[in-house]
């Protein structure tokens, strides 16, 4: 602990590039998965294969990962967008497999409803499914963003900045003090950040606070 004490304003700014490694590649899987996983959802040979392949992208290394990707897009391997990608990919086969999950958590007379009034099937997707299919699919974003906070810290392996560089530095210089206030502040970002995510997924759903068993029933 004496080492975090000692050099705080120096890990402040490695945890600022740890999160910005971290919650970017968050924000494209997002961005990714979201469309591709409403699109999927109701077309069973095309989600089949979409779980598949998201499922074999997950299982690839990332080591293997940052020395394919810098060729194949044309940057150093220690550019920090080697990690951004890397993680992209990683967040977008996760949550692209969960929105349709989390989209056949929604009732199907919920749906019938919203198809009887002559709802859409984006209208329905944006009002209707979505909103009911957070609390599920929050569950899984949680899953996703601890995972990211943890592996950026690979991206060290490579020279790309993070909290990571503690671990590396204090194993080549035999120095645990370094070592474990890496593994502190990591941990600290994690548990926030899950904490954080959970209380975003309770404000965005305002009617499971009215009776704790819906939160509970969505939940399992």
């Amino acid at each position: 602990m004496n080492y975090l004490l000692d050099n705080f304003g120096e890990i402040i700014g490695i945890t600022r590039t740890h999160l910005f490694l971290a919650l970017l590649p968050l924000v494209f899987g997002l961005l990714i998965a979201i469309p591709v996983g409403a699109s999927i959802r109701r077309v069973p040979w095309l989600r089949r294969v979409t779980v598949t392949a998201a499922n074999l992208a997950y299982t690839v290394p990332s080591i293997a990962l940052f020395v394919i990707i810098p060729p194949l897009v044309g940057i150093s391997a220690i550019d920090p967008w080697n990690v951004i990608i890397a993680l992209t990919i990683y967040s977008a086969a996760l949550l692209v497999i969960a929105v349709p999950v989390a989209l056949d958590s929604v009732p199907a007379d919920v749906v019938d409803a919203a198809d009887a009034v002559g709802f859409g099937p984006l209208r329905r997707i944006l009002t209707v499914e979505m909103p009911l299919a957070i609390p599920v699919f929050v569950s899984n974003l949680r899953v996703v963003v601890v995972t990211n906070i943890a592996m950026v810290s690979v991206g060290a392996l490579i020279g790309v900045g993070g909290l990571g560089k503690l671990f590396t530095q204090g194993y080549q210089r035999d120095y645990p003090d370094e070592i474990i206030a890496g593994i502190v502040v990591t941990l600290v970002l994690a548990l926030l950040f899950d904490r954080a995510v959970h209380l975003l997924g309770r404000w965005a759903t305002p009617w499971t606070r009215a009776d704790p068993r819906v939160g509970r029933g969505a939940g399992a």
